[in-house]
């Protein structure tokens, strides 16, 4: 039985391809790509030629199902998307999925995330992220999405497009809260990135001031919600009741933590409730 890699590959920058990533091109029997005519481009920049099988989106059931044939077969597949870590807003999750119940043996390839980079350069501090992808296209139900998010206690990472970004950053200023702090990574590994920071505020105003900023690929980070400023309890109540939940029943850790802390117990109940979501 042969092995699917998953190959991350570069996002702009060719050079940020890794060394293993070259290797496992080079060795497998096929590579299954999310346009190949793409992918025919940076094979040839490196020198390397293969079998390409097209698994995009509006194939990838049926692509799976191949993809399996060819994997019982003994032959060895990578797994490649346009830019990037397959599955990651990106084609793959499903034949990853679909191979490894069949008992496929499937390696990852790190490499280059757009996410992760975007991390990395942005400077925020604060522990943890939850990474969304793509907000829904149309206002009503992006605001729905944001809405669901608002409360979440860790930094928010979105994809965007640029014909949506003005209107998915006034969704976000109306819904997450002017104050809270925004950080664009836009065309990251390419000749126009930029690396922004400022108020929500402030962002459509910095966007509309240069429309070369509303091109490219864009990342976005959202600095987390304050617990203790939208619950309006003390850091001491806060760290009892995380502390309570790890051991006993929410019911039960509420009350007592309302005992000990003097807070409101309702007030203590919703805070619970989203600790508890966050931790599932």
């Amino acid at each position: 039985m042969g092995i699917l890699y998953v190959v991350a590959t570069p996002i702009g920058n060719l050079q940020d391809i890794t060394l293993r990533a070259l290797e496992t091109l080079k060795a497998v029997d096929a590579i299954a790509a999310e346009d190949t005519r793409h992918t025919s481009g940076l094979l040839s920049h490196f020198g390397i030629s293969k079998k390409l099988i097209a698994v995009h989106e509006h194939n990838e059931h049926q692509s799976a199902e191949k993809l399996l044939m060819q994997l019982n077969a003994g032959e060895s597949i990578a797994l490649v998307t346009d830019a990037g870590t397959p599955g990651i807003s990106d084609p793959g999750a499903v034949v990853v999925d679909f191979v490894r119940k069949a008992g496929v043996k499937v390696v990852p390839v790190p490499g280059v995330s757009a996410v992760i980079a975007a991390l990395s350069a942005s400077g925020i501090v604060q522990n943890g992220f939850l990474f969304h992808g793509f907000l829904p296209a149309s206002g009503a139900a992006r605001r729905k999405v944001l809405e669901a998010l608002k409360s979440q206690a860790v930094t928010l990472v979105f994809y965007e497009a640029p014909h949506r970004i003005v209107d998915s950053i006034a969704d976000m200023c109306t819904v997450l809260g002017a104050e809270r702090r925004i950080t664009f990574a836009r065309e990251l590994t390419k000749t126009f990135e930029t690396i922004y920071s400022c108020a929500l505020s402030d962002a459509v105003t910095w966007l509309e001031a240069d429309t070369n900023q509303q091109r490219g690929e864009f990342v976005l980070l959202i600095e987390a919600a304050n617990i203790k400023q939208e619950e309006e309890i003390s850091e001491e109540a806060l760290r009892v009741l995380r502390l309570l939940l790890t051991e006993l029943p929410l019911k039960q850790a509420v009350k007592l933590a309302a005992d000990i802390t003097h807070e409101k117990k309702n007030v203590l109940y919703e805070l619970a409730l989203k600790l508890k979501q966050q931790s599932e």
